[in-house]
């Protein structure tokens, strides 16, 4: 008896063994079919209204994609040419913005340090290019991994076409992995994250677009080269709160600092105040609605997301917060009544 509990005890722990090593190699593909599956969430809407008005699930599901698609490659078509144009322009340009950027940073350094030769050398450090051998050596892997990332690509957009027109056996197997008592909540839970994945959505194409016009006419008045790269950047960086703040300001600051401190000074005012404005009140009404989620939850789970997973990571932390919460209120929140919750908050608050 002791030796077949050893047994099973042993097998169990293989088998646990071979199923994380599994998921780590497949983490990439895992996290791809979770996107996948927010994206599905957010095309069904027009789907299904478009089955409303009597048009067949194939037939709705094809036509919203390719709207989509084709709005994305339009886009791509009017924007894109324009990027490349200036990222060709932004990289002939770096090794001036990177030598105008050393000698200011050597003549701050050398009037805290009265050795100017010090000063060069530590700004020669911080804004230092890697070896050209480094780069060329690395062309080769970035190649290989851009075939792979395209083949990621079509894999992604064939999952969602799929999961798009026909979700019902999805969706049957989602439920049979609940008892018949967690059914009924199972299937509200998924209802209401879809409610809050769409909201966060289209409440990020929303605000993106805003920010990203507001952006390229600033960017363009105060003559900052490639504001069409900083309008691109702005707009998908909305998709990781607080965070994205930060991919999207610091190249045209630092670029910005390269011409004038002065232009680097209103550049970032610029960023904090338009942030402020569309983060901070223009975003939580959009997002009121539909998810109702404490920043500081998704901040959590931003920063944890993107420490385990890197940006797909970040990418994914909001609508994973939205299924979190969704699953959390209605498989475990106990219903409270609201005077004694309330008394009891406001004791935690005050220390009473």
């Amino acid at each position: 008896m002791e030796y077949r509990s050893l047994s099973r005890l042993l097998y169990l722990a293989a088998g646990i063994f071979v199923a994380l090593w599994f998921i780590h190699l497949t983490l990439q593909v895992i996290l791809i079919l979770y996107f996948a599956i927010v994206l599905t969430i957010v095309l069904n809407a027009p789907v299904t209204w478009l089955e409303t008005k009597k048009i067949r699930r194939a037939a709705a599901s094809l036509i919203v994609f390719f709207t989509v698609f084709l709005c994305l490659a339009l886009l791509a078509w009017m924007v894109i040419p324009k990027m490349v144009t200036q990222v060709k322009v932004l990289v002939a340009n770096l090794p001036g913005y990177l030598e105008n950027l050393n000698k200011r940073i050597a003549d701050w350094l050398g009037e805290y340090t009265n050795d100017q030769q010090n000063a060069r050398t530590m700004s020669n450090a911080i804004t230092a290019l890697p070896p050209v051998s480094s780069i060329i050596n690395s062309v080769g892997q970035y190649s290989i991994q851009l075939f792979r990332n395209i083949l990621l690509l079509i894999f992604f957009f064939c999952l969602v076409v799929y999961m798009l027109i026909r979700p019902r056996p999805l969706l049957e197997f989602y439920l049979s992995l609940f008892a018949d008592s967690k059914k009924d909540k199972a299937a509200k839970a998924f209802s209401y994250a879809s409610v809050m994945t769409i909201g966060w959505m289209w409440s990020n194409v929303f605000a993106g677009a805003i920010r990203a016009i507001i952006v390229w006419f600033f960017l363009y008045f105060m003559g900052i080269p490639g504001m069409w790269v900083w309008a691109g950047v702005t707009f998908f960086a909305e998709l990781i709160p607080k965070i994205g703040f930060y991919i999207m300001a610091v190249p045209p600051i630092l670029i910005a600092f390269s011409i004038s401190p002065v232009t680097a000074l209103w550049v970032a005012i610029f960023y904090i105040v338009s942030d402020e404005i569309i983060g901070d009140f223009v975003i939580p009404r959009i997002r009121s609605t539909t998810m109702k989620i404490h920043p500081a939850f998704i901040l959590i789970m931003i920063v944890a997301m993107s420490a385990a997973f890197g940006i797909m990571g970040a990418f994914i932390a909001t609508p994973l917060a939205a299924f979190i919460k969704a699953y959390y209120e209605v498989f475990y929140r106990k219903e409270l009544q609201q005077e004694k919750h309330d008394s009891n908050i406001d004791q935690m608050l005050y220390r009473k």
